[in-house]
């Protein structure tokens, strides 16, 4: 090839690379700037002893407390009760420690969140409230009924992520847990990972088959994915994943079976996180327990969200009454 051709192909190459580059950036610098966007002016902040505590306030009717699980946030628990909020509930979100707007305190102890969500239920003037929790916001829900069971008419642990059997639910190899943790304290190679293979994040990150997607109606599917890309800005909720991870690692440090509240539990055989096996377990634990376990759906309980919030509604009526 004449050196002038060559030349010519070298600098066409490196101009596509260049323009290809800056489409990429300026595509993941939207796409964050939209979901900080998304997260502002949405919620409010009150100070407890442990830092900030953000939280959002939705719908009306008789109030339900959802605690987001790991990659949440106010947004993520909003999302969760979306269908319970539909029936005429207000859903009161708060995110969790290191989530988003809330402070990250020196001891994020469960006691210390469980406390922390006292605080806010004095705030916003509530006596007692149903609590759920979904995912790694079913351990700090579990606290809260367990410190305030006064506060707690009761309890529902959806796809409850807990060490309740020796071992760890969310166990992965030395690699795989260096590359989980680097993408999770990334914005851009997360936003990376969502835009070239959004199916796998849903299997690792969700823990939910994605072979599931084709079989669950248009807007569970849509539900799926807005889980997924509700996580950005990642880097605003790192401290809280990390400290999940920790938290659901190490054996509960929790008596499930002082609590004395009606307590429902939900999960699906397939979770690949085997909240199935935890559900189950707690429900030895409280014999008074109410157990749900639906054959598939995985982590995020794709394919039975309206069923789950009917669920969910018919025990707090029935326990209400």
């Amino acid at each position: 090839m004449p050196r002038l051709t060559r030349r010519r192909v070298l600098l066409g190459a490196g101009s596509t690379i260049l323009l290809g580059s800056g489409f990429i950036w300026s595509s993941f610098r939207r796409d964050l700037a939209t979901a900080e966007r998304r997260i502002s002016d949405r919620s409010r902040i009150i100070m407890t002893a442990f830092g900030a505590l953000e939280y959002a306030v939705a719908g009306s009717g008789d109030p339900l407390m959802m605690i987001h699980g790991t990659g949440g946030g106010f947004d993520q628990g909003l999302r969760f009760a979306y269908a319970l909020r539909q029936r005429g509930h207000r859903i009161v979100a708060p995110s969790r420690f290191g989530y988003l707007r809330s402070d990250f305190p020196a001891d994020p102890s469960l006691a210390h969140q469980a406390d922390a969500f006292a605080v806010l239920l004095d705030h916003l003037g509530i006596d007692r409230l149903p609590v759920v929790g979904g995912s790694a916001g079913a351990l700090s829900a579990s606290a809260f009924a367990l410190r305030h069971p006064d506060r707690c008419s009761a309890l529902v642990l959806l796809v409850p992520v807990a060490n309740v059997t020796g071992s760890d639910p969310v166990e992965m190899g030395r690699l795989q847990e260096s590359a989980v943790r680097a993408l999770l304290t990334s914005d851009l190679l997360y936003w990376s990972a969502l835009e070239a293979a959004p199916e796998r994040i849903i299997g690792t990150l969700l823990a939910t088959d994605p072979k599931l997607l084709p079989n669950v109606s248009p807007s569970e599917r849509r539900r799926a994915f807005a889980i997924a890309s509700d996580m950005m800005p990642i880097h605003a909720r790192t401290d809280g994943m990390l400290n999940d991870a920790r938290q659901a690692g190490q054996p509960a440090k929790l008596d499930f079976a002082q609590l004395r509240m009606p307590l429902l539990l939900i999960s699906a055989e397939d979770d690949r996180f085997n909240t199935a096996t935890t559900a189950r377990t707690i429900a030895t634990m409280v014999p008074h327990a109410d157990l749900t376990i639906f054959p598939d759906g995985g982590h995020i309980w794709l394919g039975h969200d309206e069923e789950v919030a009917q669920r969910i509604e018919g025990f707090i009526a029935f326990e209400r009454n």
